[in-house]
């Protein structure tokens, strides 16, 4: 189709030619990213804005279509004012060929990288610059919908500053990071390592003990519930100073994000994974996790679905929030979601008791093709305190109560929820480094067992092993 051009318009694109030296807004064409085979899509902000009109979106979708064909990882990094008014409606409703072209290259499993750069605006942040597995941002760049120039016209008043900042969208949890663009291009390579799903060449894994080597069976359900609450403990963020090729990732992309959670790609002992876990030290008194973090974890499912990456799940809450704010804004049925994801996921699978695991919004993250557990993690209903205060009106009976309930790792091991102990020696939080190391190599072992296994095989286990979870005489899969 063509779009009809009037002489101004002409001779605005004889100018933006000249003075660019290009023929349209945006480049595309194949690079190398630290050997690393790539195709990349950026704007020129100095024709005609960066907007997109008809055949800038052309060699767009263009571009990504070559890409997926070609099997290779895209890097976009658009700098635009948005559609470009002077081709009218037909350019606008260019973004939808474009936003279907990138979705039509993830859905082949290849990865789809943003860089935005200052400004981004308009309908290419409402399309191809808001569709990344990852984005980060320019410091200091101007991103949003609506300009502050349009704003201003339409409603007579500047619009509110430091609302469309790089920074405020990642505190808001619309992007993952702020970063200049030679810190970008090493997060770029690392995350294209984790995506590509290829393992590393294997280090030799440590032998951790066999679980009946562990003490787990002489301590107390209660005991193990103190240990767990110690502010010295080793949590996921531990855990992570022992893998490789780590790329934190931040909220959910869509104006939420919550601090008592930590969203990653990273490699396990040369293993690639998505990795999603609550963090203890985020959670203090009433702070803890609410309706968005169970809905990052959505992401982080998502992600690793799509990406056909195994997902490993840290479990490690006092709780999910019990607040007014989370009642309104979904957090039961956030968990419900989380549950039914996890075990319909087209992905290997992995949690991780590694500490405290108190309700549903320890649940939402435990369905899984492996389950593994700390010797002191334990998992309940309700810490063992409220659970008292239900069953006797009090907290006296609380340890009475741990015990009856059987929260201990090794009664969940016992009871086909958990398949496998990771000993402490004889507490983590004496011995923080060498406990990391030991599940580290433990979550590697899984993933590598977990890797020789079929999609229909996986999905199959799961359904079975939590369908007759409880039943006497089904016995364990595994």
């Amino acid at each position: 189709m063509r779009v009809a051009a009037s002489a101004a318009y002409r001779s605005e694109l004889a100018r933006a030619r000249q003075a660019t030296g290009l023929d349209e807004a945006v480049r595309t064409g194949e690079g190398s990213l630290r050997g690393r085979r790539v195709a990349v899509i950026a704007c020129e902000f100095g024709f005609l804005a960066g907007s997109i009109g008809v055949a800038a979106a052309e060699r767009i979708v263009t571009a990504v279509e070559r890409a997926s064909a070609l099997g290779l990882p895209l890097l976009a990094s658009p700098t635009s004012g948005g559609t470009r008014m002077q081709e009218g409606t037909v350019a606008f409703l260019q973004m939808v060929k474009i936003a279907g072209a990138v979705a039509a290259h993830r859905a082949a499993g290849l990865p789809y990288l943003v860089y935005l750069r200052d400004p981004t605006m308009g309908g290419v942040f409402a399309s191809w610059g808001s569709l990344g597995h990852m984005t980060f941002a320019e410091p200091g760049a101007l991103i949003g919908f609506l300009g502050p120039r349009v704003y201003r016209a339409l409603y007579d008043r500047p619009f509110p500053e430091g609302v469309q900042t790089a920074e405020n969208l990642y505190r808001s949890g619309v992007i993952d990071g702020v970063v200049p663009i030679s810190v970008y291009r090493r997060i770029a390579h690392r995350a294209l390592s984790v995506l590509s799903g290829v393992p590393d060449e294997v280090p030799e894994i440590g032998s951790p003990r066999t679980d009946s080597e562990d003490d787990s069976a002489q301590s107390s359900a209660w005991a193990s519930v103190v240990i767990s609450r110690r502010s010295n403990r080793p949590g996921i963020r531990e855990l992570l100073r022992h893998v490789t090729q780590r790329v934190p990732l931040s909220g959910t992309g869509q104006g939420e994000s919550d601090r008592t959670v930590v969203h990653a790609l990273a490699r396990f002992r040369g293993q690639p994974c998505v990795v999603f876990g609550h963090d203890r030290s985020g959670q203090h008194g009433e702070h803890t996790m609410g309706p968005a973090a169970l809905r990052e974890a959505r992401r982080a499912m998502a992600l690793a679905e799509e990406s056909r990456l195994p997902l490993v799940l840290v479990i490690d809450t006092v709780g999910a929030a019990l607040s007014k704010e989370a009642e309104e804004r979904g957090l039961a049925p956030e968990i419900a979601r989380c549950i039914a994801d996890l075990v319909r996921l087209r992905t290997p699978t992995l949690s991780v008791l590694l500490g405290q695991g108190t309700g549903g919004g320890a649940l939402a993250l435990l369905p899984a093709d492996r389950v593994l557990a700390a010797t002191h993690a334990w998992l309940a209903p309700l810490p063992p305190e409220g659970a008292s205060a239900i069953v006797y009106r009090d907290t006296e009976h609380a340890a009475q109560l741990a015990a009856e309930q059987r929260i201990r790792a090794v009664d969940l091991r016992t009871d086909g929820i958990v398949d496998r102990i990771v000993p402490e020696r004889p507490d983590a939080a004496v011995e923080p480094a060498e406990f990391a190391h030991r599940m580290v190599d433990a979550i590697a072992e899984e993933l590598i067992g977990l890797r020789h296994r079929s999609e229909e095989e996986l999905r199959m286990l799961r359904q079975a092993r939590y369908r007759r979870l409880g039943v006497p005489g089904a016995g364990s899969l595994g």
